[in-house]
């Protein structure tokens, strides 16, 4: 991963940590303020999203600006499917170009934040276009923000508690749990990750039983932070990452749940199966060091999903 320090670009942290129980751990976010603070004001077409379809944390506020109907509120630069050694990149021009400033790369965006910046180099970025800075880099609250700055009924205060329950076991076993089990460096690390990821899989899949979203009959936030992962599962998890205990196909009211979200007006718009293989696949001298990028698994997320 991408860092700056004192406005200097690396593509890897010159002064990485290495935990000696091979257990991958991620990094903070940096920059965190809030529409409705510091003078950021919720006012359509003022901010703009730097994402890449790869990753699930982007994902996150992609889903929510469909969700919210934001796409015409708020603008967005796609980069490149696979990163290089400048990190996320854009091409000069087409689907993966960057039609704010026309960078480079992802780290330019952070050095027009601030020249000095020293940290990761990470999406989603969520930019404010009239004071020229990042808002915050960091996925969980970026939704967050968006659903309260722009009236979303995604964290409403009668469900906030059940919601932030959900959130607190789905990241560190689920969302990241799939990381663990695929960056693991030891037997031990990678049966602890690939442990936690099927026990929540199994713990929500007796939940869905008897309730349509993870809080009940209201789709909310929970459901926004689980999605990513269940639409990368089957086509890259689940072989790029050794997490083939089982498929999201092989969990009836997980799949169904899955499809049902897909299957939203304008969710389907925010995934691209097809890109997920060749980021997971890319070249990796641990995981795959050939690089090829499989043909399958073909799979037909427009089934019905039959949940009413």
């Amino acid at each position: 991963m991408g860092v700056m320090i004192d406005g200097q670009y690396f593509a890897e942290d010159p002064a990485p940590e290495s935990p000696s129980d091979g257990e991958f751990r991620r990094k903070a976010s940096s920059i965190r303020n809030w529409i409705g603070e510091d003078g950021f004001t919720p006012e359509a077409g003022r901010y703009h999203l730097f994402v890449a379809w790869n990753c699930p944390w982007a994902h996150r506020a992609l889903l929510t600006r469909a969700v919210l109907g934001l796409e015409d509120a708020i603008s967005v630069s796609y980069a490149k499917p696979r990163r290089t050694d400048q990190g996320w990149v854009f091409d000069a021009n087409g689907a993966f170009s960057d039609p704010l400033f026309g960078v480079a790369a992802v780290h330019e965006v952070y050095a027009k934040h601030m020249p000095a910046y020293t940290g990761r180099i990470t999406v989603p970025v969520l930019w404010d276009k009239q004071t020229g800075v990042i808002v915050n880099n960091e996925s969980a609250e970026i939704i967050r923000v968006l659903n309260t700055a722009f009236g979303g009924d995604l964290y409403p205060d009668d469900l906030a508690k059940q919601v932030d329950a959900w959130n607190e076991l789905i990241y560190p076993t689920f969302n990241n749990g799939v990381y663990r089990a695929g960056f693991a460096r030891t037997q031990e690390a990678y049966d602890k990750g690939v442990a936690d990821v099927f026990a929540t899989m199994d713990k929500v899949e007796a939940h869905l039983a008897e309730s349509r979203y993870l809080c009940g009959d209201h789709f909310t936030e929970a459901d926004v932070r689980m999605f990513p992962t269940l639409a990368r599962f089957d086509v890259a998890y689940h072989y790029a990452f050794k997490c083939n205990l089982r498929r999201l196909m092989d969990y009836p009211n997980l799949w169904a749940y899955a499809r049902e979200i897909y299957q939203m007006d304008g969710v389907a718009q925010t995934v691209n199966f097809d890109i997920y293989k060749q980021g997971y696949f890319s070249p990796s001298e641990l995981r795959n060091p050939l690089g090829i990028v499989p043909a399958g698994p073909s799979i037909d997320w427009d089934v019905p999903h039959g949940r009413g």
